[in-house]
């Protein structure tokens, strides 16, 4: 029997994967709230967590488990692209070299971080979310989404902002990892009213609602889907 094709599915992975490109590009600003500084990136990173909550919430941890890689390789893929470009020589009429290699020069330890950080972070989000529905029948899904980002963003930071700032003081490190997990939670928790929606909306669409039952949580396991 051939599998139901899923245009939500798709496009919730599609958006995922933008998210995920978009917040290395906007990382390369530093905004500030209220004397807080932060990466340009958390305005949309937070985004990625909440659609991986969608995608583990609907379809369970195994598709979620591929949508991860998949952005992890379409974000790889950007960045080694980018860096070509970097390389390549300019035109000599073309003055925007500086800014250009400024968004797309990563260094490698920054690159790493990023990758190593979303990847540990994302399967740890849709593991949390996907081990909760099971234990709890379903029901609570609010809570289930916001314990299970917090503990991916938290994790997500733990790993990116020491590796990626290595040589700045702990306090400083400490306030940043501090500020940049509190601020994800509480956009996740602002737009909590519209994630619910969009899964009651999605599960009724598709006739599915997953429940990861003697599946393999192993992050590497990408046949199972």
């Amino acid at each position: 029997m051939k599998a139901k094709f899923s245009p939500a599915f798709l496009l919730m992975a599609v958006f995922f994967t933008v998210c995920l490109i978009a917040s290395n590009l906007f990382a390369t600003k530093v905004v500030s709230f209220w004397g807080i500084n932060l990466p340009g990136a958390v305005i949309i990173f937070p985004v990625s967590y909440i659609l991986n909550d969608c995608i583990a919430e609907v379809w369970g941890y195994r598709k979620a488990r591929l949508v991860i890689w998949m952005a992890f390789v379409m974000n790889l893929f950007v960045v080694l692209v980018g860096q070509l470009v970097v390389w390549l020589p300019a035109a000599s009429f073309w003055d925007g070299g500086a800014h250009f290699d400024y968004m797309f020069n990563m260094a490698p330890r920054v690159a790493f971080a990023s990758f190593l950080a979303f990847l540990v972070g994302s399967n740890l989000n849709a593991f949390v979310i996907s081990k909760m529905k099971v234990a709890s029948g379903g029901a609570r899904f609010g809570i289930r989404a916001i314990l299970s980002s917090l503990a991916g963003e938290l994790v997500d930071s733990l790993i990116f902002i020491p590796i990626a700032f290595i040589g700045t003081p702990v306090k400083a490190l400490a306030m940043m990892l501090l500020a940049q997990v509190t601020f994800k939670v509480c956009y996740e928790i602002i737009v909590l009213p519209l994630t619910s929606l969009v899964v009651r909306k999605t599960k009724a669409y598709e006739g599915v609602d997953t429940f990861d039952k003697g599946i393999s949580y192993n992050p590497f396991k990408l046949s199972d889907i």
